[in-house]
């Protein structure tokens, strides 16, 4: 079904296009293209009603003499569906509508009514407010006052987005779910675990260190102590030695002492016995 739709042609390999006759056409040429009626009509002749969208095979010209701004204006030629008479409407890029010329007549529309009757009134109070300066000056005191009312509103609205957007509706909603509270609860639990776990390990570590460091200084003492007792036990032996001397020459004056001492007692022993054997001689 595609190939039927190609618009890519063959060529043959000997087409030459300058070969082919230029046909002289007019200068203002109607093409019959297909176009949808762009407003609801009633025919003149019959009393038949278009509507809005209903397809037709149009005939399209320029017409002459005739543009806005430079913007081509075309018209339009159709016939009615009943007694084949011919409509014909053109362009209106100044309105960006389009006009009805011959052969029938443009049903209400309400909304292009409307627009043109807005329009009327505009330009009347530009006119009024040209003439009238009293005018003017109550269209600008009722325009600030509009622009007041429209500054508080937006205030206002400001000020419940900030109260809107301090409520934190994931909570709200977690009340009245409690599983997902559970699961919340559970995860805050093994979070505190999990600090408190670092925190331990924290303290235990600075422990270690400090009986790192207490150890060192232990051995140290323990070194400088042993370092100490080695001197020590080096010069014990001279100093002895002069303690010794020291209290072998005073132990040899003290036996000297001694012995006079001894003498003297014996010879009083000796005075006392000869003295109580004369007197038992005696008697």
């Amino acid at each position: 079904m595609s190939e039927r739709k190609v618009l890519n042609k063959y060529y043959p390999p000997d087409f030459d296009p300058s070969k082919i006759p230029r046909m002289k056409l007019p200068k203002n040429r109607q093409y019959t293209v297909r176009i949808m009626a762009p407003f609801n009509m009633k025919c003149k002749t019959c009393g038949e009603y278009i509507y809005k969208g209903k397809k037709f095979n149009a005939r399209k010209e320029d017409a002459e003499n005739e543009d806005y701004l430079g913007i081509r204006i075309y018209r339009f030629y159709i016939k009615c569906t009943r007694c084949l008479q011919e409509i014909s409407f053109k362009t209106d890029p100044q309105n960006t509508d389009y006009e009805i010329e011959e052969g029938a007549t443009r049903n209400f529309m309400a909304l292009k009514l409307a627009q043109e009757q807005e329009k009327r009134e505009e330009d009347a109070e530009k006119e009024e407010e040209a003439t009238n300066p009293m005018k003017l000056l109550e269209n600008r005191t009722q325009q600030s006052k509009q622009e007041i009312e429209l500054m508080e509103s937006l205030e206002e609205l400001r000020d419940l987005n900030r109260r809107q957007g301090n409520v934190d509706f994931d909570s709200m909603l977690l009340k009245y779910n409690p599983a997902e509270l559970k699961e919340q609860i559970k995860r805050m639990q093994e979070e505190e675990d999990e600090n408190t776990i670092k925190s331990l390990m924290g303290i235990k570590r600075k422990i270690d260190e400090n009986e790192d460091e207490e150890l060192v200084e232990s051995e140290d003492n323990t070194a400088k102590s042993i370092i100490k007792n080695a001197i020590t036990s080096t010069a014990q032996p001279s100093v002895k030695k002069k303690v010794s001397k020291l209290n072998l020459l005073n132990l040899v004056k003290v036996n000297n002492v001694t012995s006079t001492n001894k003498t003297k007692e014996s010879g009083n022993s000796l005075s006392l016995i000869g003295n109580y054997s004369s007197s038992d001689d005696s008697n």
